[in-house]
């Protein structure tokens, strides 16, 4: 006799390859409340962004930033939807929207565009197609800081003066 409830063994109603997690476009990944990921992140589905980001966010499908979401970075996608704060530029093919509450300090490309009122959105608007996705340069070489010559010498060197010959 089972535990529980019979001895038979009843086939499963769903086969497990139903029950996977959609591939490709449909994938959803969260970064939820609370996590903070620091790097880029790229993927072909939706992306939805409850906690913080410090780094570029590229989406083949939407980007979804949540109220309380942060992005310290450039966002590349086909749509994007922000309720939350994004520190960086927003590239979208499609549409962006940028809910009340919501903060974008950075430049906005795309063909379509709303702001509802009680959003903050310091940056350029650029209403065209979007080319292509910002590829960051490569990090240049940091100047070390000298220190100013002095236009006096600071230590003279004690050398005897030389013993000249009387004629």
């Amino acid at each position: 006799m089972a535990i529980f409830g019979g001895s038979e063994k009843k086939p499963a109603s769903v086969p497990l390859t139903s029950r996977a997690a959609p591939a490709g476009a449909a994938a959803l990944s969260i970064i939820g409340v609370g996590m903070t990921v620091h790097g880029d992140i790229e993927t072909g589905g939706v992306i939805k962004v409850e906690g913080s980001v410090n780094g570029n966010v590229a989406s083949g499908h939407q980007v979804l930033v949540a109220k309380g979401g942060e992005i310290a970075g450039d966002v590349d996608t086909r749509e994007a939807v922000i309720g939350g704060t994004v520190r960086g530029a927003v590239r979208a093919q499609e549409r962006v929207e940028v809910q009340a509450g919501a903060e974008v300090q950075g430049d906005v490309t795309t063909k379509r565009i709303s702001v509802a009122e009680g959003a903050v959105l310091n940056g350029c608007i650029k209403m065209s197609e979007v080319q292509e996705a910002a590829r960051p340069l490569p990090p240049r070489p940091v100047a070390q800081p000298t220190l100013p010559r002095p236009g006096t010498p600071i230590a003279r060197v004690a050398v005897p003066p030389r013993a000249t010959a009387a004629p």
